[in-house]
């Protein structure tokens, strides 16, 4: 069955590989998310319907425009809803959502980021309208209970142990975007502070949900094998009643300019200590997104990365090491990562990063550093066409955090523009000195007694 599985995977992946390289062999790409069609209902809710009849499935998604970077008084909430949803309505027992779906074939997710929640459905054809009214029916009669929020708080706290407190590389993500943001809400983690996930009142929850969960706050994505006339049908029934809500509060703050080097050192017990590096960047739709892009692709996008190729290979100081650039809708933040040898020091890690930095400031790479680059975040764009529920995450965010569909044929674009000037200039403007936040996990010094937040 193992063998199976990997032969079909393979297979998956290689055919996509073919898909992406024909589609970037030709010019005139078929690019099927242009043909998605918009509507908006009298509530505001938003509706993207895309026909794909080649295969008779249908991914089902749901975007609500909240994420950590919406919380006000407490940390946590946007997350914690990601849980509570699947924890039963006036209608449905808890967990029996994700089991019926089950039940049909199908499956069920949700993920939460610090602009959005998103919970994923992907079904048979037959099975969509069964989903639509699952999907209604939670959104107008969650169980907000206190039951409820103990269980599901419970649940949290232990994701938060399991996933940030027990990992060096949680310590390490949430110590740099605390350092990084001092104004803006991306400072705090998605999950939540434990004392904020522990104090949360079921007032808390339920001025959350009438707040964000409301039809002019949502995109309701659907692709694949289905009629879209019904399915609007369908979703004017069961959604049209869902009331609006007259204002959605945003957070307004704009993050100050940083004039100076900061640095934090998180102590945890560890063979191999932790190096992470950020600097801010432009947010999602920026005209500079594409050649950060490339120029994080060049650092560590493979073996023979920059990075990856002088602190793992050459210098044999670093297990790992990648940068990326990660595009927000109120900001963005460029870093870089590095998991240290224990036989090494992690100064002289951060030292031979940091070089490689000032190079891609200092000096135009080369033309084959740039094909290269170029190529495979093509190639990772284009596999977005490969499945339907690809292409409904990718319509859905469009929508949700840029306001409108962007042709991958502009993207494309937008990435073969990319040359030597633009990478140097992004690396110039923004991976500047000044700008840089530096963490470091290490262990404890042996004599170090212990901080309130270890007791």
């Amino acid at each position: 069955m193992r063998a199976r599985s990997r032969f079909v995977s393979s297979t998956i992946a290689f055919v996509a590989l073919l898909c992406a390289a024909e589609a970037l062999a030709n010019p005139a790409i078929d690019d099927s998310a242009l043909r998605t069609r918009q509507t908006k209902l009298d509530n505001g809710l938003t509706v993207l319907t895309l026909e794909d009849h080649t295969t008779p499935v249908v991914a089902f998604q749901m975007w609500v425009r909240v994420g950590s970077s919406d919380e006000a008084r407490v940390t946590g909430l946007a997350h914690l809803f990601e849980h509570m949803m699947f924890k039963g309505s006036k209608n449905i027992p808890p967990e029996k959502h994700g089991q019926i779906i089950q039940s049909r074939g199908g499956r069920t997710n949700a993920y939460t980021t610090p602009d959005m929640t998103v919970y994923t459905t992907e079904i048979p054809s037959e099975a969509l309208p069964l989903v639509i009214a699952l999907e209604a029916e939670r959104l107008a009669n969650l169980d907000i209970s206190q039951e409820t929020l103990v269980s599901e708080r419970q649940v949290v706290l232990e994701e938060r142990r399991m996933r940030t407190e027990d990992q060096p590389g949680g310590r390490a993500r949430e110590a740099l975007y605390a350092l990084t943001f001092q104004a803006l809400p991306y400072r705090w983690p998605v999950i939540g502070w434990r004392s904020d996930i522990a104090n949360t009142t079921i007032e808390d929850c339920r001025e959350f949900f009438a707040t964000y969960y409301v039809p002019n706050n949502i995109a309701i994505a659907i692709v694949g094998d289905f009629d879209a006339d019904a399915a609007l049908e369908q979703v004017r029934e069961s959604f049209g009643s869902l009331a609006p809500a007259p204002e959605i509060p945003r957070h307004v703050t704009e993050e100050p300019r940083q004039s100076g080097i900061r640095r934090a050192e998180v102590h945890f017990d560890l063979n191999a200590p932790l190096l992470a590096t950020a600097w801010h960047a432009p947010p999602a739709g920026h005209p500079d997104a594409e050649a950060l892009d490339v120029a994080s692709e060049i650092l560590s996008g493979g073996r023979s990365s920059r990075i990856y190729r002088r602190l793992v290979h050459e210098e044999q100081i670093a297990l790992s090491a990648y940068s990326v650039y990660s595009e927000l809708a109120g900001t963005g933040i460029f870093g870089t990562y590095a998991s240290v040898r224990p036989d090494a020091s992690i100064d002289r890690v951060e030292a031979s990063l940091l070089e490689e930095i000032a190079r891609l400031r200092d000096e135009p790479v080369t033309a084959e550093e740039l094909e290269k680059a170029k190529r495979q975040i093509e190639v990772s764009m284009v596999h977005q066409l490969t499945t339907n529920a690809a292409i409904a995450g990718r319509i859905g965010y469009d929508v949700t955090i840029l306001g409108a569909i962007r042709s991958l044929e502009d993207k494309l674009g937008a990435i073969q523009a990319v040359d030597a000037d633009d990478v140097q200039r992004v690396a110039r403007t923004y991976l500047v000195d000044a700008g840089r936040n530096v963490v470091q996990v290490v262990p404890p010094p042996a004599s170090a007694e212990p901080g309130p937040g270890d007791l």
